[in-house]
């Protein structure tokens, strides 16, 4: 609503008609915009990070799944001295500590020491495939806010560039640019990088997990072996 003042000069009443000023809307894909060509590199990283956060997701997930019978199952074989039938089983589950138990199966008869060097190379692979991307996220979290920083720096050189040649007609608007491309770019850095940063511990946490059962079940396996025979 317009607002209406009255002015007394002299004898005379002057109307002023006073409109208010506009509201400025800004949609998200023009802030984006504000932050310059650092905002590339940021979103590729941020596609990246959720592809790999979604791939090691369920790759580990599915390494995590073990048939809770699977021992069992594998020390009744070896019981009942039916070694080819417990390396069946073991070549029919698809899981890092399936590959493990098979290949102390295919050892059986060597001297323990060797049955226990060969599950630890296997198990060594495996984790190391679990882990696979891991660095990767880990980069990109370190990476992306300092990118979103180099924006920073980029933008504060545009803003006082600017200053520099309006002379003495300095105002907020030639300013706005640079300090936009400053606080967007550092903004979108520090989301990137927060969000792989937490993505890849939960994925850490996740192998620690797997890494501990693969461990107990390869435990049970040796002391499986171990027992004396009756």
């Amino acid at each position: 609503m317009s607002l209406l003042l009255l002015m007394q000069t002299g004898l005379e009443t002057q109307q002023i008609l006073v409109e208010p000023a506009s509201e400025l809307t800004l949609s998200f894909w023009d802030l984006t915009l504000k932050g310059g060509w650092i905002m590339i590199p940021l979103a590729l990283l941020w596609f990246i990070a959720v592809y790999l956060f979604i791939e090691r997701f369920w790759a580990i997930k599915k390494a995590s799944k073990v048939d809770i019978n699977f021992m069992n199952r594998i020390k009744e074989y070896i019981y009942e001295d039916k070694v080819e039938s417990a390396l069946t089983l073991s070549q029919a589950q698809n899981t890092p500590i399936a590959r493990m138990i098979e290949k102390g199966i295919q050892r059986i008869g060597k001297p323990l020491s060797d049955v226990n060097a060969a599950i630890e190379n296997v198990g060594n692979l495996e984790i190391s495939k679990l882990e696979g991307g891991l660095p990767a996220l880990a980069t990109i979290a370190g990476g992306a806010p300092m990118i979103g920083f180099l924006g920073t720096v980029i933008g504060m050189i545009r803003a006082f560039y600017d200053m520099s040649m309006a002379g003495n007609n300095i105002d907020v608007g030639l300013l706005s640019n640079g300090i936009y491309t400053a606080m967007v770019t550092t903004v979108a850095g520090l989301i990137v990088g927060i969000a792989a940063y937490f993505g890849y511990n939960y994925l850490v946490a996740k192998v620690e997990k797997v890494v501990f059962t693969m461990e107990a079940n390869t435990t049970e396996f040796m002391d499986l072996l171990n027992e004396p025979v009756s």
